[in-house]
């Protein structure tokens, strides 16, 4: 399949591996890239010469492209953008953050940059700073999220509307047949997150894809809005978050009980009760772990039976 999203990311097949925090290492990316996606190293969660790392083993790994997903909210950014510069990364990611900061800075570099955006409003903003393309994700979605809790089948027809750039859908995808819906909706290609985190290559801990495997729907719910909007999986740190709430704690007191590393506890290391477990609602529907290429062939084959079935309504 050929459309703008393979022409400008050079891939075979439109569907991007989201750079998930303690999830998107070298061995995801790569696989995902050799599938036809395009696989993307999440930097969230790599200190600078670990992000090198990273990219100089996805390189030995993979001949296609493959990008860096950058938050923008997280430390080190400096160095993470020389470092991204230095190794000659085609594509990047940014998100959490404004466009407008790293941008110029990227493109001056013949990088191809992308935004995520939860809004019509923040999507206009990423135009305006003059990235190639924008991924619309909507309130489905794992990790940090949007405050205003758009969900992607509103939020992909509205971004359309206002948006001529290449759109990239995310928030609740992980079948052909949900990505054929966002692109009837608008979207040029999907991005595809919780449903990686239940791949092999995963950095992620067993443990984590194990209880991803399991969950079912109500078991996420996207909390934390006074710090950074985050979905998360119901385990016993989520219910002394919701305790929290109900002493009326503030910012700082959230702030507080999240400390530091609790990302890294639950999805990275294992702690499936005190550790964050980021997900997204479409874990309901996930049901076994498998090998990242057989994924992308999944939803794929998915996809052109879904079209032509669409074809018969």
């Amino acid at each position: 399949m050929e459309n703008r999203i393979t022409q400008l990311f050079k891939i075979k097949h439109p569907m991007v591996q989201a750079g998930m925090v303690w999830n998107s290492g070298w061995r995801l990316a790569s696989a995902v890239s050799n599938a036809g996606g395009l696989g993307l190293l999440g930097a969230g969660s790599m200190y600078p010469e670990v992000l090198r790392e990273h990219i100089q083993k996805c390189n030995a790994a993979t001949d296609r492209p493959f990008g860096v997903n950058v938050p923008l909210l997280y430390p080190d950014i400096e160095q993470h953008m020389e470092i991204i510069v230095q190794e000659k990364v085609p594509i990047v990611f940014t998100s959490a953050g404004n466009p407008k900061t790293w941008t110029a800075f990227l493109k001056k570099h013949g990088i191809i940059t992308a935004h995520v955006v939860s809004s019509t409003k923040f999507a206009l903003k990423a135009a305006e700073a003059g990235v190639d393309a924008v991924v619309a994700e909507g309130f489905e979605a794992g990790g940090h999220n949007g405050r205003d809790e758009t969900t992607t089948m509103v939020l992909l027809p509205s971004v359309r509307k206002h948006l001529k750039l290449p759109l990239i859908a995310a928030g609740g995808i992980s079948s052909g047949k949900a990505m054929l819906a966002a692109m009837i909706l608008g979207a040029d290609g999907v991005q595809v997150g919780s449903r990686f985190v239940a791949s092999e290559e995963a950095s992620s801990h067993r443990a984590f894809k194990d209880k991803v495997v399991v969950a079912k729907e109500g078991d996420t719910h996207l909390t934390l809005k006074e710090l950074t909007p985050v979905r998360l999986l119901k385990n016993t740190f989520y219910e002394q978050v919701q305790q929290a709430y109900a002493r009326g704690a503030d910012r700082e007191g959230l702030k507080a009980l999240l400390g530091r590393g609790r990302a890294k506890k639950g999805m990275f290391l294992g702690d499936m009760e005190e550790g964050e477990l980021e997900i997204g609602q479409v874990a309901a529907l996930i049901d076994r772990v498998q090998a990242a290429a057989d994924i992308v062939r999944e939803i794929m084959t998915e996809f052109e039976a879904a079209k032509k079935s669409v074809a018969t309504l």
